[in-house]
């Protein structure tokens, strides 16, 4: 037997490195050469949706992804995408942070990132080329084919003070740093259309990433095709099929729903893949996905940070011999906790000054009110109600049942995670004392949240990977239990819960979880697992009847009753110069500042922070008193230069000349002479 001493460099892509590189090049090339195409088209229809798509993949991929090549991108195909998408989110953070030091625009942050992809080029066209499987390249392009920024897009950039939506108010701290509002705006610059047509839209064009990233987190894990397409369907089924059709993926373009269903996921692929075997370099992009996700959304940071805590206590006991993998996803916890730490540091002073956080006796009593049957007050502490944990359908139903079937692999690394996750998330909003110190920490808003981190997608996916053994009679069960499922849970989606989900599958899935958990150290055992494809299959069977019978209730929404009509956006566009602020009741005012760079007197609470400098509930009290008694002394209070009256809801008259008027609204000029 010969051994050979030299190292060798094995290119595993057929082009070599001349001809990967060329090809490279040409994709990289293609993304602005669609964007070019379509601006020549009009603006509307296809041409919209190709300039929107292009734009997407010129801010969202395109950075990203060529700093990745340079990096050394993963070998699959997935993660890759993963990490492209979050490289450029921390690129566009850093170009956004550049634009505010240099008192730019928005134009300032697209020249910056285009920088940061000119310099990255190079050394990605030098970079050798890594193959993917071509089972996982198929994988994802068919689940790419199944799901087949407002002010700041036109004001200079000049400080953050721009973000307010109050003039002297205070930031918001889950957008202090609003660098999705960016991405948005430069998507909008790029494509030529409003913001308020990109953030309409936006939703159709980021779901097929979404589901890509959804694929990609399940095919790490798993590390098949077949529990990426199971992961995939659970997500679409919970998220989407289960709430009318389309579900949250209706509010993709907004910041909690992208840092649920775009950049979580994400992270979690990323994190996989190094628990997996992956370069230890991967250890950068889970930082760079947990800045972003820290950016859009900070809470979610942590709240990634628990069950992938769990994840790490589970594997070691679950799975001592393998030492190594859990140093792995050891590494990965600090890289995840360090961006979000440092920029929580930075948030610190704009969230102790919201009432929410360390709240008194009052706030906890509104917020109790506020979320009643979705909260239980047990022993003068909060807990979340189990009602609230399975409200989300058949899926969520599903999800929760499936997590102690884990106990089958116990020394798979998808048992680990489901369980570790799980004990981590019901343990903490379950237990009274625990859920009621986080929600004086991040408030009661957020921490109901939490629960929406619970790997229902993946132990949907691991329960099909065990019952895919048995085929044909696997599918057709799975297709009655998710049929059953739907007719009796269909779920409640109404923000004041009513009725809630069953209660007896949250215990079934904490308690579950924790036999689970004891009975995989005692066993250290699992059963063989099904063929990626019965995987896929037996997924897809259960959340058919879901797809089904949401596509079944899907309908156009109603017409927004409020919506501003064109006169009237024209007129802020146009009459209202930017930061000029307009006074109007909350509903209106909520969409003023969405079409125009102008700031408001009062908006919906649910929407402020609540800090000593907005006093969103005054704010609203002095909107009533204007709309009832017309005194223009009200208006004159919060220094505004404008006045918006919507006169089919409020009959109003004012000894003002209007600037603007037509059958639903009416604008006025108001003197700023003191009454």
């Amino acid at each position: 037997m010969a051994v050979m001493s030299a190292r060798m460099r094995i290119y595993r892509v057929g082009y070599g490195r001349i001809g990967s590189s060329a090809l490279f090049l040409a994709v990289v090339a293609a993304a602005p050469a669609a964007l070019v195409l379509g601006r020549l088209l009009p603006g509307h229809g296809a041409g919209l949706v190709l300039r929107l798509a292009a734009g997407s993949a010129c801010v969202l991929l395109l950075p990203g992804g060529i700093f990745v090549r340079a990096l050394a991108r993963p070998a699959g195909f997935g993660v890759t995408l993963a990490a492209s998408f979050v490289w450029s989110l921390a690129a566009l953070a850093g170009a956004l942070a550049l634009t505010f030091a240099l008192d730019g625009s928005i134009d300032t942050v697209l020249w910056l990132l285009g920088g940061f992809a000119a310099v990255s080029l190079v050394p990605a066209l030098l970079r050798a080329p890594v193959a993917s499987e071509q089972s996982e390249r198929l994988a994802v392009a068919g689940v790419a084919a199944a799901g087949a920024a407002f002010a700041g897009a036109v004001l200079d950039l000049t400080s953050l003070g721009v973000l307010n939506e109050f003039k002297h108010g205070g930031l918001h701290p889950g957008y202090a740093f609003p660098v999705w509002h960016a991405a948005v705006a430069c998507i909008s610059r790029l494509a030529d259309v409003d913001p308020a047509v990109a953030f309409q839209h936006l939703p159709a064009i980021l779901t097929p990433l979404a589901l890509v990233l959804a694929y990609a987190a399940g095919a790490a894990l798993f590390r098949h095709w077949g529990g990426g397409v199971a992961t995939v369907a659970a997500q679409a089924g919970l998220l989407g099929f289960s709430r009318s059709g389309t579900g949250s993926f209706d509010f993709l373009a907004l910041p909690p729903t992208v840092a649920r269903a775009l950049i979580a996921p994400a992270l979690l692929a990323l994190v996989f893949s190094l628990a997996a075997g992956g370069r230890r370099r991967g250890v950068l992009s889970i930082a760079a996905a947990s800045l972003a996700i820290a950016l859009v959304h900070p809470t979610y940071a942590f709240f990634l940070a628990l069950p992938l805590a769990g994840f790490l206590a589970a594997r070691i006991v679950l799975a001592t011999a393998r030492w190594r993998e859990a140093l792995r996803v050891g590494a990965a916890l600090p890289a995840v906790l360090l961006p979000a730490g440092l920029y929580a540091l930075w948030l610190k002073p704009i969230v102790e000054k919201t009432a929410s956080h360390q709240p008194d006796a009052a706030e906890k009593a509104r917020a109790l009110s506020h979320y009643a049957g979705q909260v239980d007050l047990i022993g003068g502490h909060l807990r979340l109600a189990p009602e609230t944990i399975s409200r989300g359908g058949a899926i969520a139903v599903a999800g929760l049942l499936a997590i102690p079937l884990a106990a089958l692999a116990a020394p798979r690394r998808w048992a680990a995670y489901v369980l570790g996750c799980s004990l981590a998330i019901l343990g903490l909003v379950l237990w009274p004392w625990a859920f009621d110190h986080l929600s004086d920490a991040v408030s009661v808003s957020q921490a109901r949240r939490l629960v929406a981190f619970l790997p229902i997608p993946f132990a949907v996916a691991g329960a099909a990977t065990l019952l895919g053994r048995l085929r044909l009679a696997a599918c057709l069960g799975a297709f009655g239990v998710g049929a059953i499922l739907q007719l009796v849970y269909p779920g409640e989606f109404s923000y004041f819960l009513v009725v809630g989900g069953p209660a007896w599958p949250v215990w079934v899935a904490l308690a579950g979880a924790a036999v689970a958990l004891v009975g995989g150290v005692i066993a250290r055992r699992g059963i063989r697992e099904a063929e990626p494809k019965w995987t896929a299959a037996v997924a897809l069977a259960l959340v058919a009847p879901v797809g089904i019978a949401g596509f079944a209730y899907l309908q156009r929404d109603e017409p927004d009753r409020f919506q501003l009509t064109p006169g009237l956006v024209h007129a802020l566009q146009t009459d209202v110069r930017p930061r000029d602020v307009v006074f109007s009741d909350l509903a209106t005012s909520y969409r003023i500042e969405a079409y125009a760079p102008v700031y408001v007197a009062a908006a919906p609470p649910a929407h402020v922070a609540d800090t000593k400098e907005n006093q969103p509930y005054k704010r609203r009290l002095d909107v009533i008193d204007f709309l009832r008694t017309g005194s223009l002394a009200i208006p004159r209070r919060y220094h505004a230069d404008w006045i918006v009256v919507a006169t089919r809801r409020f009959d109003l008259k004012l000894a003002l000349r209007p600037a603007y008027k037509d059958d639903r609204f009416v604008l006025y000029r108001l003197s700023s002479r003191r009454a």
